[in-house]
């Protein structure tokens, strides 16, 4: 799809319950009283099942902070993308604690990148201020859920179908146009 909308599509972090311990938190806990988590993992596994990505009953959430930075670090490696699958996956279908240095290093080496300089960014901390430059994006962009998508001043939340998704595409590049036409611009 990137290729047939020439898209130059950014990857912007969000925090979701950032204050989440690296050991983790049990889902029941985070969502007492609040969220059916039965109910939930059917309406997730629904949603992923659509979209054709893969769900497990996870029950525990993990700090995403560092495969966020570890995330900001692939994007500028040969073949980085794949990291970004490998953590979806280790987190939402496997319940892998990708808070967990150990784990990241060993996703990023199983799609290829280096595990010593993964080890290394993980340890630096080297791709925080990047990671929070995108927590402010996102803030600003008024960002809730994950995955958002922001193009042309609007914003589709959730994993959505391809059609809806081509659909946002056209109306938001539609949209960029006719601001350009009027001096302004919004990304």
């Amino acid at each position: 799809m990137q290729q047939r909308f020439d898209l130059d599509l950014r990857l912007v972090f969000h925090p979701l319950h950032p204050e989440t311990p690296q050991e983790g938190a049990a889902l029941e806990d985070l969502f007492a009283g609040r969220v059916n988590i039965d109910r939930m993992h059917v309406k997730m596994r629904y949603e992923a099942e659509q979209v054709g990505l893969p769900y497990g009953e996870r029950s525990h959430t993990y700090n995403s902070r560092l495969a966020q930075e570890l995330g900001k670090w692939a994007d500028w490696q040969p073949n980085g993308a794949a990291l970004h699958d490998a953590i979806y996956r280790a987190y939402f279908a496997d319940g892998a604690n990708i808070s967990d240095p150990e784990v990241l290093v060993g996703l990023a080496a199983g799609v290829g990148l280096d595990a010593d300089a993964a080890r290394s960014v993980l340890e630096q901390r080297s791709f925080s201020p990047a990671v929070d430059a995108d927590w402010a994006k996102a803030r600003n962009y008024g960002v809730t859920g994950v995955p958002t998508f922001v193009a042309g001043g609007m914003a589709v939340v959730g994993a959505q179908p391809l059609e809806l998704l081509e659909r946002f595409i056209v109306h938001a590049q539609e949209r960029v146009a006719e601001l350009q036409g009027a001096g302004q611009s919004d990304g």
